[in-house]
């Protein structure tokens, strides 16, 4: 078993949580025991509730429901997007628009070429050089002793797994993944005027540049393929389609978000989770190969990376007890959904040896399930592998400095020590 975090296993602001206002800024400043002590008392609601002003949003954040929506596509679409606010027609036709918040054909026929591109060949060195990625940032953290584990480890492991991957150049990665910081910089809540003002600029110029080094990659890699994942997409020819420059620069946007920031989160987490719960770290220790899957699924079942996504209803139905119109929307919580008490049994205890784990951190299945899970898996385990058996005593130090925000579940920082094995 388990044990109860500190402060979440029975949350008191009942109250509060009653007037929750999951529309409102403020509700994602209050500490997480709280935002989850309101979402414990929507789930005993019997019907979704509607948050904002018309036409404001159904909060779904209960399992059942946010799996079921996720699943029954042509009810609950992706387009015109899943996020707040929506891309702009002007950005998608400048900057390509997202798989993500693609619908129908549109998107199985990108989902097809991408899925495609991932070849035994390209999947076996993926793997292999994953567990290479992990030692050598293991390698540099005993050599320089960093004090922040989410630049120095967290950070590194995603991004340098995408990069090599898809092909990217030594020579663009440090601008890359500066432009990432500034683009995803906006995640807060906590933002003054000048920042908010300031920001959407400094997100499309972000966005922009990455476009640039994306487009002109693409020219290379047609005219001299390299095996690598840019070469495969630029070059596939799926039913007579290949991504063009545009598809293949918002295709790796949001590689950088689903496949870096997520997974980078997720390991902070990881760390901060098994540092508190020495129990849990001394089970997953004595025995990595029995326990890895199992911790991995914890930690995205308990840290939930992406707090949320939103459809737009496109034809009238019934979900969770309420019927629905066209062009309203719903917003499915899995932050709530993986603390549903109906399916999880003490679902607010860490607990690696949990079984079944039917988390949705990847999403709830249908066609947007998430294309890089596997991939997500793989990084975590080799990383925590490396953590776990080379230094001694690796652990957070103090709580993790979260990011306010209604999107992802940020860490921002989170210091930790350890001692050269």
């Amino acid at each position: 078993m388990g044990t109860e975090i500190p402060g979440q296993s029975s949350p008191r602001p009942a109250a509060r949580a009653a007037q929750a206002d999951l529309s409102d800024p403020a509700f994602w400043q209050l500490p997480r025991p709280a935002r989850l002590a309101a979402f414990a008392e929507l789930r005993r609601r019997d019907r979704p509730v509607l948050f904002g002003d018309r036409p404001g949003f159904y909060a779904l954040v209960r399992h059942a429901d946010v799996m079921e929506a996720s699943r029954r596509p042509r009810d609950f679409a992706s387009a015109p997007g899943v996020t707040t606010p929506e891309p702009a027609a002007w950005a998608k036709a400048v900057f390509g628009n997202s798989m993500v918040n693609m619908d129908g054909e549109e998107h199985a026929a990108m989902r097809r070429i991408v899925a495609r591109s991932f070849t035994p060949r390209l999947l076996a060195a993926t793997e292999d050089n994953v567990r290479e990625v992990a030692r050598r940032i293991v390698d540099e953290m005993l050599e320089r002793r960093p004090e922040d584990f989410v630049p120095s480890v967290a950070s590194r492991m995603p991004f340098e797994v995408i990069c090599d991957l898809m092909g990217i150049p030594q020579r663009h990665r440090d601008e890359i993944a500066a432009r990432v910081d500034q683009a995803s910089a906006s995640v807060g809540v906590r933002r003054g005027l000048r920042a908010r003002l300031r920001m959407p600029g400094r997100g499309l110029r972000a966005l922009a540049h990455m476009q640039l080094v994306m487009a002109g990659l693409a020219r290379e890699r047609r005219r001299r393929p390299t095996g690598d994942l840019i070469s495969a997409l630029v070059c596939a020819d799926v039913d007579g389609q290949s991504l063009n420059s545009r598809q293949l620069g918002a295709f790796f946007s949001l590689l950088l978000v689903a496949g870096v920031e997520t997974t980078r989160n997720a390991i902070a987490h990881g760390l901060s989770l098994l540092s508190e719960h020495p129990e849990q770290r001394a089970l997953l220790e004595a025995d990595f190969a029995s326990h890895a899957d199992g911790a991995v699924d914890e930690i995205v079942r308990h840290s939930t990376p992406i707090i949320q996504f939103r459809r737009t209803v496109a034809a009238e139905c019934e979900l969770g007890g309420r019927s629905y119109r066209p062009g309203e929307k719903v917003v499915l919580f899995y932050a709530s959904a993986n603390r549903d008490e109906a399916v999880f049994e003490n679902p607010d205890v860490f607990d690696i040896t949990r079984n079944p784990n039917p988390h949705l951190g990847y999403g709830g299945g249908g066609p947007h399930y998430c294309l890089g899970s596997h991939l997500a898996r793989q990084e975590m385990k080799a990383l925590f592998h490396e953590l776990l058996t080379r230094p001694r005593g690796l652990r957070a130090v103090g709580l993790p400095g979260l990011v306010d925000s209604s999107f992802d579940n940020r860490v921002g920082s989170l210091r930790f020590a350890f001692e050269p094995s």
